[in-house]
């Protein structure tokens, strides 16, 4: 069979997959939740990598750099779990993402307009607090629209735009702090945040269904719901998360480093917005193609080809700081950030189904996620500072490192067998006997 016919079948199967979405909400409702993902993308990339870059351009240390960052961070946490078993319990999920946006806006605005250590405190407390509220309400408000059966494709959408978003968002805030002032950059973001709101109100609240948002069992009740204690019982769940989180000590301070490294190189914020939009750009390319081969070849492998990428990238960052080489290292963290960021939503809905726990399982993976993330940027602060970017980028490497070993050694492929699991009915009952 030629390459040609393999790639026409491979866009076939993708486009045979990709109308399962069209099925289960209207086209308002899925474009909606696009451009969303779009215009709140810079929730995601945090401002954390233009935060170390303006902070660093007036003169803080890299001590309280990580300091301020880590206190965004710390507030993450301290929302994901609520923020999630919230998700799990309102009705009103376009509601929690509407206050997250306004979240972000105030402290973009905060961001803007000052740069001394207690505004800027305030805005990270604000914006850290959004993850707990934005991150498992999209996951819910995707998985009450589209289904078990299509939530692979979806996420993958979800990325695409999201990525896109990233771009657009880098783009839009290098050049503004470029060419006007530093905190032009944080008003660019502000200012995306009303087509977001914009975006969210197109999606239709009778779409989403309230017990699949759950992943719950068909006609369960929210009184009903599996025990916390159901989730720290769940084996695999709990190697997932451990897994995650050491990748998340490993990988959340890289990009923020590399931007203190390009600010007292005397580069621009060009030159950052830059290795920003890279790896959104592999994000935006292959996440759709991440979804829908995990559907047809599992997740297991392509987990593995994401975690065994981020040591790789950490060698590459320890060995050289040319800019060629960083565009390098930042296209293995779009293959990274891919496969990691669909797959986890993916694979933490493949073992809750049945439950009615997911949105509160994403909160508590995201608090582990957040305090590693938290831990890795006001740790590798100092350390750096202490023993220098050699040094520092080979620890990266070895937490990494022992991130891939755990999915290798402990956990297995997640998807359930057979061509009829994404039926939802089916999906729930072989989650009841596993969990």
């Amino acid at each position: 069979m030629s390459a040609r016919t393999n790639l026409r079948e491979a866009v076939a199967g993708y486009r045979a997959a990709s109308n399962s979405l069209h099925e289960a909400s209207s086209r308002q409702s899925r474009w909606g939740l696009d451009w969303m993902n779009f215009f709140i993308a810079d929730v995601q990339t945090g401002f954390g990598t233009y935060v170390a870059f303006y902070l660093a351009r007036n003169g803080w240390s890299e001590g309280s750099t990580g300091l301020a960052l880590t206190v965004g961070g710390l507030a993450g946490v301290l929302s994901q779990i609520p923020g999630g078993a919230l998700c799990d319990v309102l009705t009103w999920k376009r509601g929690l993402v509407a206050i997250g946006i306004i979240a972000i806006g105030a402290a973009a605005l905060i961001l803007a307009l000052s740069h001394s250590f207690a505004p800027i405190l305030c805005a990270e407390v604000l914006h850290g607090v959004t993850a707990g509220i934005i991150t498992p309400a999209i996951g819910a408000i995707s998985l009450g629209l589209v289904g078990r059966r299509a939530m692979s494709l979806r996420t993958g959408r979800n990325y695409r735009f999201a990525a896109g978003g990233h771009a657009v968002t880098a783009v839009l805030m290098g050049l503004a702090g470029a060419y006007y002032w530093p905190g032009a950059m944080f008003l660019a973001a502000a200012t995306l945040c009303v087509p977001a709101l914009i975006s969210l109100s197109f999606i239709r609240p009778n779409e989403i269904d309230y017990a699949r948002a759950r992943n719950a069992a068909i006609n369960q009740q929210a009184k009903n719901v599996g025990r916390v204690l159901d989730l720290a019982k769940n084996r695999p769940l709990v190697l997932f998360a451990a897994a995650i989180t050491l990748f998340q000590l490993a990988d959340a301070s890289t990009l923020p480093l590399i931007g203190e490294n390009i600010a007292r190189a005397g580069q621009g914020s060009v030159s950052i917005s830059l290795l920003v939009i890279v790896p959104q750009i592999v994000v935006a390319t292959i996440s759709p193609w991440i979804g829908y081969h995990s559907e047809k070849r599992g997740r297991r492998q392509l987990l593995l080809i994401g975690f065994a990428l981020e040591p790789v990238r950490a060698g590459l960052l320890a060995s050289t700081t040319e800019l060629p080489f960083l565009i390098i290292a930042q296209v293995l963290s779009g293959v990274t950030g891919a496969v990691i960021g669909v797959l986890m939503i993916v694979v933490i809905a493949d073992l809750t189904v049945g439950s009615g726990r997911f949105n509160l399982a994403q909160g508590i993976i995201g608090a582990m996620s957040g305090l590693a993330a938290s831990a890795s940027t006001v740790s590798t602060g100092y350390f750096f500072q202490g023993f220098g970017s050699w040094t520092g980028f080979l620890v990266i490497a070895v937490i990494a490192t022992a991130a891939t070993a755990l999915i290798w050694a402990f956990l297995s492929e997640t998807k359930p067998p057979g061509p009829d699991e994404i039926v939802d009915e089916t999906a729930h009952a072989v989650a009841e006997r596993n969990i």
